[in-house]
């Protein structure tokens, strides 16, 4: 079995770009959808803390919250 792992130094950044794609379907929706962009928003803002911090929990906790962004 050759399953590839990801490292959460890769895969932090892709949530956080797949996010930041939300956000524009997030405004297309217009006043509706303002809640939900905000909220990714912050989720987005915390994760570049905590990369910038190397704070690795903070990480994990970053990743896991933009991971269930929809």
């Amino acid at each position: 079995m050759s399953e590839s792992m990801e490292t959460l130094g890769t895969a932090l950044p892709k949530e956080i770009e797949r996010c930041q794609e939300l956000l524009i379907a997030y405004a297309e929706i217009g006043p509706a959808g303002d809640f939900g962009a905000m909220m990714i928003k912050q989720d987005i803002a915390v994760a570049h803390k905590a990369i910038l911090e190397a704070d690795l929990p903070a990480m994990l906790r970053a990743y896991e919250a933009l991971k269930g962004c929809k």
